[in-house]
């Protein structure tokens, strides 16, 4: 009987919530449908590299909420979805991705500009000294605020105040769509708050240091390193590990030397590192100096740590040292970062949730080490357990990625804006091969050729070996009455009787009209195209145009040629053989080279013999055409501008960017000195205001790369039995000891 009431219960309750829910409900009424905004995407699975909302459920944003609400206040909404496909627009760079930087701010009516830093200026001078740049913003894919905003901690001299109502008086900014930001600091003490910039950036693109898996919008923002206000501008000083020297494992397993803060955030890590320091292998010190209050802060380990700190000098520390442990600060990211990568100390990152500087493109696995901050202890066993071979791989890598994105300002703002180009749709994408060796992305056009195999600093390490043959390009300036005794005749035939020529491209510079076709020589079967000069940037022409990458030139390997060289068939074969076997150099017969004057504080060119050469002339050289592509698309503006004023050092431009590429010396092969027809006295080598003009040129030229990356070399390549008294029989190359030198 008590279960039979129990069951009416049951029945009698379920029917009353039904009738709750179902009649209720009519009772209030019907709810309007929802409208799906006609621009709203339709709901997808999380794209690859994105965390899914199940790990990451986003709060439900305010109907009035602004769209970039959450990386000024530290919510969630539409910001953080934010993707090149909702919030950029393609078509501004369909045809060239060209960045436009926003004037500086006038003075107010106080007679005062708005503060910046001078990092900000030279992130503004690498653009608008670039190839990137264009003054007209109806051209610009990517726009560049005039207000610095990488300071952006409240307390900080550098911190710009009132930057929302700047960014209103904008012309373009639009909600920030297809700008960018670059930041290095956000929030202030106590918290430091990675979110707050203390404005709304709306839909720009942010370059931040020190940025978060949780802050980061994948695809979108890019993650930059943190560098200190004397970071150069261009070049800076190279990687300090100059060879792969042994023993691998240095005075040192593992070091660090800094601050430690003894509370608030950051504080955990660095206050227990004293747990893991020993004076003898592991060198772990931190002081509390720091900061005004440091003394009424202090606690019973302090005066312990400093005089243990005193002990040991940074630089020495990081120059001998296996590891270099990069704890987090009062931010994720830290300025060891860089400086460990520089001395090629491995880094032992100990920052949780920290994304990398340029992590989407760059496989940290091949130059760090990771561990986690809430396992401190276990770092000195995984750092133990790395073997020999994988030391010396990590420290190669740090060398590589160092020298090609990390060393300048300009490198670093270059990768930034090369990440973002490959993200367009109509932008071929570099693999993570080329991204993670040398030379890297900066020096690797992708719109060159679809393949790696035609790079010449990729060959070897896939294999491959160069195309056959080699186009001769004649580069004529004087354009003398064609004859049989001119050099350009008697050049042309030589060429047309080499067994690896596929065509001759004779380049018309001259004044004078070109000669009729059955002025010039018979080369059988060899193509012989002549043709004029194209004007570059529509002005006038420039003796660069002799390395313009034109269509006719399909082989690999270019001869480069001025119109009076006197070389033989035999010297042109061997040099091409040579080259075949080195061909991401220039390889070639007269050398020159290079010096510091110290009683000029300047550098120097002579053309003297001395023990070493550092530069081979291209009026007589072979190198690969994708140097012409680079000579022609990539150099500075300002380089070519240097050239076409002077109509002179375009031979010493070609060599610096070459070594710049590659990190080598040219090649000279015999001892041939002279590779000119001096007859009439027209050559200007015997002229001192000619050297004057190529040593202001080499100046130039340094100071715009921001280093000098011509290599010395004393080396010198001749064919076997070449110079032996031996019959002439027996020698392959027979009639190059013949030429004097």
């Amino acid at each position: 009987m008590q279960a039979k009431k129990r069951y009416i219960l049951v029945f009698v309750s379920c029917a009353f919530l039904a009738y709750c829910y179902f009649g209720g409900y009519r009772l209030k009424g019907s709810p309007k449908p929802a409208v799906r905004s006609p621009h709203a995407l339709p709901t997808f699975l999380p794209l690859a590299g994105e965390r899914s909302h199940a790990e990451h459920p986003p709060s439900a944003p305010s109907p009035n909420a602004s769209a970039i609400g959450p990386l000024n206040s530290g919510g969630r909404d539409k910001s953080k979805s934010c993707r090149m496909e909702t919030c950029f627009d393609y078509t501004k760079c369909f045809d060239q991705f060209l960045v436009y930087v926003y004037p500086l701010e006038p003075l107010n009516s106080l007679g005062a500009a708005p503060p910046i830093s001078s990092n900000y200026q030279k992130i503004l001078t690498a653009i608008r000294e670039s190839r990137y740049y264009t003054a007209d913003p109806s051209k610009a894919c990517l726009f560049v605020l005039g207000i610095d905003t990488l300071d952006r901690d409240s307390l900080s001299e550098d911190y710009v105040r009132n930057v929302p109502s700047r960014l209103s008086r904008l012309p373009y900014w639009n909600n920030g769509r297809n700008h960018i930001i670059f930041n290095l600091y956000s929030g202030t003490w106590p918290d430091y708050n990675e979110h707050s910039l203390g404005f709304d950036p709306g839909e720009a693109i942010l370059a931040k240091a020190s940025m978060s898996h949780q802050q980061i919008r994948p695809g979108f923002d890019v993650s930059i390193p943190l560098f200190h206000k004397q970071f150069p501008l261009r070049a800076g000083n190279t990687g300090f590990v100059q060879s792969n020297n042994f023993p691998t494992n240095k005075k040192y397993l593992l070091a660090f030397k800094g601050k430690r803060y003894v509370h608030g955030i950051g504080s955990e890590t660095r206050n227990s590192l004293f747990h893991l320091h020993n004076a003898r292998d592991l060198v772990l010190v931190t002081t509390c100096r720091h900061g005004k209050s440091w003394r009424d802060l202090q606690d019973a380990r302090c005066d312990e740590d400093n005089r243990e700190y005193d002990r040991y000098d940074y630089e020495t520390l990081l120059q001998n040292s296996t590891f270099c442990l990069v704890p987090r600060g009062r931010r994720l990211g830290s300025f060891r970062f860089l400086e460990a990568l520089q001395a090629g100390c491995i880094p032992v990152l100990l920052s949780n949730a920290w994304v990398l500087p340029f992590e989407s493109k760059i496989d940290w696995k091949q130059a760090a080490i990771w561990a986690d901050e809430r396992l401190l202890l276990q770092v000195p066993e995984i750092v133990r357990s790395i073997s020999v071979s994988r030391i010396l791989a990590l420290r190669q890598q740090t060398q590589i990625l160092w020298e090609r994105y990390f060393g300048s300002i300009e490198k670093i703002v270059f990768t930034t804006f090369e990440i973002i180009r490959e993200r367009l749709p109509d932008y071929p994408l570099r693999n993570s091969l080329i991204w993670n060796s040398s030379p890297g992305a900066l020096l690797t056009l992708p719109t060159f050729s679809d393949s790696s195999r035609f790079m010449p600093f990729l060959l070897d390490r896939l294999d491959y070996s160069p195309r056959s043959n080699y186009t001769a390009v004649i580069y004529v300036q004087i354009g003398a009455p064609m004859t049989p005794n001119v050099a350009l005749y008697k050049l042309v035939k030589t060429i047309s009787k080499s067994q690896f020529v596929d065509r001759i491209l004779v380049l018309w510079a001259a004044d004078r009209p070109i000669p009729s076709k059955k002025r010039w020589p018979s080369t059988n079967h060899i193509p012989l195209h002549i043709m004029t000069s194209p004007l570059m940037n529509d002005e006038r022409p420039s003796i660069s145009q002799r390395f313009y990458p034109y269509d006719e030139i399909q082989t690999d390997a270019i001869l480069s040629l001025d119109e009076d060289a006197t070389l033989n068939t035999d010297e042109l074969d061997f040099a091409y053989s040579v080259w075949r076997n080195f061909p991401d150099r220039i390889v070639g017969y007269p050398a020159r080279a290079h010096f510091w004057d110290d009683s000029k504080n300047a550098w120097g060119y002579t053309s003297k013999w001395t023990n070493y050469y550092s530069i081979v002339l291209t009026g007589a050289a072979f190198y690969h055409r994708y140097y012409n592509y680079l000579y022609t698309h990539w150099l500075s503006l300002l380089l070519l501008k240097t050239v076409q004023q002077s109509s002179n050092c375009e031979d010493i431009l070609m060599n610096l960017l070459v070594s710049h590429v590659t990190r080598k010396p040219p090649i000279k092969v015999t001892q041939r000195k002279g590779y000119k027809d001096r007859e009439g006295g027209r050559s200007p080598w015997n002229d001192p205001d000619h050297f004057i003009q190529r040593q202001s040129c080499l100046n130039t030229f340094a100071a715009v790369f921001g280093y000098m990356p011509l290599l010395r070399s004393n080396v010198r390549l001749d064919p076997v039995l070449y110079k032996d008294p031996v019959s002439n029989l027996r020698k392959k190359y027979r009639q190059i000891e013949l030429v004097g030198s």
